[in-house]
């Protein structure tokens, strides 16, 4: 890796301090401070974890050893489970990346309903018929 680019860590840890600003600062949705929204990101992290596991525990997905914390290649076969940087197999920053996208995600959803982007909200099925649109 050059000196020019940037490690995966440096970029998770960016990318995780730029969300927190955004959300607290910025867009002032203030999801981080709310226990509905970490009782939700747990439900994402177990799952996220599931699919991490998977993807680099089977060695689907492999890391440069300079990138990230830890080894990224294994030359004697399968990751570590949990140690040298990795978390269910998976690289530590893959979660840090992991809430950076959800946490930008629900800010944005947040941000929109706030300014009245979906006036009309509908739930059910969708309303049409043999004939067309139902009023």
């Amino acid at each position: 890796m050059s000196d020019s680019t940037f490690s995966y860590t440096f970029l998770a840890v960016v990318g995780v301090i730029l969300t927190i600003v955004w959300d607290l600062k910025i867009v002032k949705t203030r999801l981080l401070t709310t226990k509905i929204f970490w009782a939700s990101y747990a439900i994402v992290v177990f799952f996220q974890l599931v699919s991490n596991g998977i993807l680099t525990g089977f060695q689907m997905v492999r890391y440069y050893d300079d990138a990230i914390v830890g080894s990224g290649s294994v030359a004697d076969g399968t990751p570590q489970m949990i140690g040298d940087g990795r978390i269910f197999y998976a690289p530590f920053e893959d979660l840090l990346f992991g809430f950076a996208l959800v946490v930008l995600s629900m800010s944005l959803w947040v941000m929109w309903e706030r300014r009245g982007l979906q006036k009309n909200i509908r739930s059910g099925p969708p309303r049409v018929g043999v004939f067309g649109a139902k009023k």
